[in-house]
């Protein structure tokens, strides 16, 4: 297994920053910073994991909803939303950007991703339930919004003071 790296936490400025494109001659770097990520994600563990979550404006986002038994991980460089259903979903997520915070986010239920794989080839993929919230929340981080944006601001603050109170007590 790769080594990991430190994921960051809220309010680190560049969870709000918008990622960079990746672009030709960057892929030995996105390649070494995938496997990293991945070892990351499954240490943490979660399902998936953006760029900025390590330190990295990159638009590079790994997921595996998979079981543990049997990983699934995937790659997407660069992704884009590029078709979304009406019909919206209720989930509850949690970022390991904001670790032990949880809420109900509503998104469109299905969405159609276009990205590019490791070797550089153009690729789309449809998620539905699950995977379609990881993908929505994943490229919302190479944007700069995190799951919270989405809730009211009285449970977004109550959250956050929550969150800024826990790390603080495991500074101490």
């Amino acid at each position: 297994m790769s080594e990991t790296l430190p994921i960051l936490y809220v309010p680190s400025p560049i969870l709000r920053a918008k990622a960079k494109p990746v672009g030709p001659g960057d892929e030995d770097r996105v390649r070494a910073l995938s496997e990293k990520m991945l070892a990351t994600m499954y240490a943490a563990p979660g399902i998936g994991l953006a760029a900025p979550q390590v330190g990295e404006l990159l638009r590079l986002v790994v997921i595996d909803i998979g079981p543990k038994e049997a990983p699934a991980p995937i790659v997407l460089v660069n992704p884009e939303l590029v078709a979304q259903s009406r019909e919206l979903a209720v989930r509850e997520e949690g970022c390991l950007s904001l670790p032990n915070i949880f809420g109900d986010v509503q998104r469109p239920h299905q969405v159609k991703v276009r990205y590019q794989a490791l070797d550089g080839s153009r690729r789309e993929m449809e998620g539905e339930g699950l995977m379609s919230a990881c993908l929505q929340h994943e490229i919302d981080h190479l944007n700069g919004v995190l799951f919270v944006d989405y809730l009211s601001a009285l449970r977004r603050n109550m959250l956050l003071r929550r969150l800024a109170k826990e790390l603080k007590m495991k500074a101490e």
